[in-house]
């Protein structure tokens, strides 16, 4: 368990000693896009998360890497399509269940069409497809099912505040049909503060999932501080935070632990 986590201390710490060089407005814009989940700007978060207390007993653990590539697309002269991706390496032992072992999860893509001009009313949209394919390389790191549903997002952002939220529900169409049916809505609320000099922001966001099957709710809330930062030509982004759960869903995680993430930007 300790490798995934020796890894990305390491990455993030080997990057995060070089100052920022852009100007005082650049670097303001550029953030400012970081806490838009569809701004047009290519990204690439790899986020470290560990979960512990699984189990009846609360004896298992887990401990992922998340990646999560945002890509924009024109469609036309009015709209753009941003393409999100949502996959895991993930490694758990969980002893009450008999697991121990690593692998990759199932992959959620996402693709919000937004329009590129907001409106006088200033609030950012999009709406699209979910779609949950089935690629996880062990049972247990997957649901063994395909899946479908529409998500939407929604947000303002005025001054140095970016307020709020997306949303999706899912449904499988498709795989194993020993496996449980999948049938779930996914809510994550967010708000975040830039600081005057336009490099260093805070998040708070929660994200909370029902699962309609079983009747279930899981929810945790993420305080994540966040620094815009240069590694030669490589603009990128470090956020250290604390995830909390205050919900537990089944026999699910149950606890309060460091999140990192780091995200390469592309800016066009």
């Amino acid at each position: 368990m300790n490798n995934i986590r020796l890894l990305f201390l390491t990455a993030l710490l080997g990057v995060s000693v070089p100052a920022f060089a852009e100007e005082q407005d650049t670097a303001r814009a550029l953030s400012k896009k970081t806490n838009n989940p569809i701004a047009s700007l290519i990204s690439v978060p790899i986020e470290f998360n560990k979960d512990s207390d699984i189990g009846p007993e609360k004896t298992g653990e887990q401990e992922s890497i998340k990646f999560s590539p945002v890509i924009p697309f024109e469609v036309g002269d009015d709209w753009n399509m941003i393409s999100r991706t949502i996959f895991s390496y993930v490694e758990q032992d969980i002893p009450e269940f008999g697991l121990d072992e690593s692998g990759w999860s199932d992959i959620a893509l996402t693709l919000y069409f937004t329009p590129k001009d907001t409106g006088p009313s200033g609030v950012i949209w999009g709406v699209g497809p979910i779609i949950l394919l089935d690629t996880a390389t062990e049972d247990s790191l997957g649901a063994g099912k395909w899946g479908l549903g529409p998500a939407a997002v929604a947000l303002k952002q005025e001054g140095r505040w970016t307020v709020g939220g997306l949303t999706y529900y899912l449904t499988d169409v498709g795989g194993d049909d020993d496996r449980d049916d999948i049938e779930q809505v996914f809510l994550q609320p967010f708000v975040s503060y830039q600081l005057d000099n336009g490099k260093t922001s805070f998040t708070l966001q929660s994200e909370i999932t029902r699962d309609l099957e079983e009747d279930e709710t899981g929810a945790f809330a993420l305080f994540q501080v966040n620094q815009l930062m240069r590694f030669g030509s490589q603009v990128m982004q470090g956020r250290i935070g604390v995830r909390h759960w205050y919900e537990r869903m089944g026999y699910g995680p149950d606890s309060t632990e460091l999140n990192l993430r780091l995200t390469l930007l592309f800016p066009q």
